[in-house]
C-alpha cells in the first residue's frame, strides 16, 4: 500500500495539518472546479507542497483562525480578522463568547478609529481597495506596508514574501484579480501562508471557503493578478506586509 505524504511528517505537525483541513472540509465539498494552473491544498499534491516548503512560518498560526468571509464582500474584513488574531493583537469584546475576546467579522468595525477609515455599511456593498485594506489594519496599531503591483518586479516581489514566510510573527495579504489566475468573477482578498521553493508557487488561504479551496498558485501568475487595476481607486491591485511593529 503506498505511503501518504503525512506518514513522513512529526506527529505533532501532521495532527495541525489534518486538524486545518478537516476544519473546512465540509465547504471545500462544495467548491467550484478549479483550472489546471492551479492546485487545490486539499489534494494530495498540494499536502505535499506544504510538507516539501521551506517558507511556511505563517501557515500554522493562520491555519488556527482560517475563517470564511461572512458575505460576498468580506474577503478583506475576513482577512484582517484572520491576521489580527493569528499575532494575539487585544480584540474588542465579543457578548456571544461573555468574558473571551476574539476578533471576528462581527466585532471587528467596534473601534472608532476602524470607522473612520472605512464604514461597516460601504465594506457590505463594495468591499474595498488596497489602500483601504491597509487603513484598516493600522486603525488597530499594527505595523503596514503597502505595496501595488505596478511597484515591484516579479523577482522582488518573490523575493521578499518568501521572506517574511520564512518568519514568525509577519504575514502577507494579498489583492488580486481572481480571474487572472483562471477563477471566476473580480477583485479578491486573502492571505498568503506559505511557498514551495521547487514549485515556485505561493499558498493562497482563501477566505471564501464556500467558492474555492486554499489553492497553490504560480508565482508568475500571482503577480501578474496583482499588477491589475482596480477601478475603484483607479490604481493596480497588490498586497501588503503586516506585524505588530516596535
Amino acid at each position: 500500500m503506498k505511503n501518504s505524504p503525512f506518514q513522513a511528517m512529526h506527529h505533532p505537525i501532521k495532527a495541525l495539518l489534518l486538524g486545518a483541513l478537516l476544519s473546512g472540509g465540509s465547504v471545500f465539498a462544495q467548491s467550484l472546479p478549479l483550472p489546471p494552473s492551479l492546485i487545490a491544498f486539499n489534494s494530495v499534491s498540494g499536502q505535499q507542497l506544504l510538507i516539501e516548503s521551506k517558507s511556511r512560518e505563517d501557515f500554522f498560526p493562520l491555519s488556527m483562525h482560517f475563517t470564511t468571509q461572512d458575505n460576498l464582500a468580506y474577503c478583506g474584513v475576513a482577512s484582517i480578522v484572520m491576521v489580527l488574531n493569528s499575532l494575539g493583537i487585544p480584540a474588542p469584546a465579543t457578548p456571544k463568547y461573555r468574558q473571551y475576546r476574539v476578533f471576528t467579522q462581527e466585532n471587528f468595525f467596534s473601534n472608532s478609529a476602524t470607522q473612520k477609515v472605512l464604514s461597516k455599511e460601504i465594506v457590505s456593498q463594495r468591499g474595498m481597495t488596497l489602500e483601504q485594506l491597509g487603513g484598516l489594519f493600522a486603525s488597530y496599531n499594527v505595523k503596514v506596508k503597502i505595496v501595488h503591483g505596478s511597484e515591484i518586479t516579479l523577482e522582488e516581489f518573490r523575493r521578499q514574501v518568501v521572506e517574511n514566510l520564512k518568519q514568525p510573527g509577519n504575514y502577507v495579504v494579498v489583492n488580486y484579480l481572481r480571474k487572472a489566475i483562471g477563477q471566476k468573477t473580480g477583485g479578491h482578498i486573502s492571505p498568503l501562508a506559505a511557498y514551495n521553493e521547487k514549485m515556485d508557487r505561493f499558498l493562497i488561504l482563501d477566505v471564501s471557503r464556500y467558492k474555492y479551496p486554499p489553492v497553490w498558485v504560480k508565482t508568475a501568475d500571482l503577480w501578474k493578478a496583482m499588477n491589475t487595476k482596480d477601478s475603484a481607486s483607479g490604481k493596480t491591485r497588490g498586497f501588503v506586509f503586516v506585524d505588530k511593529g516596535s
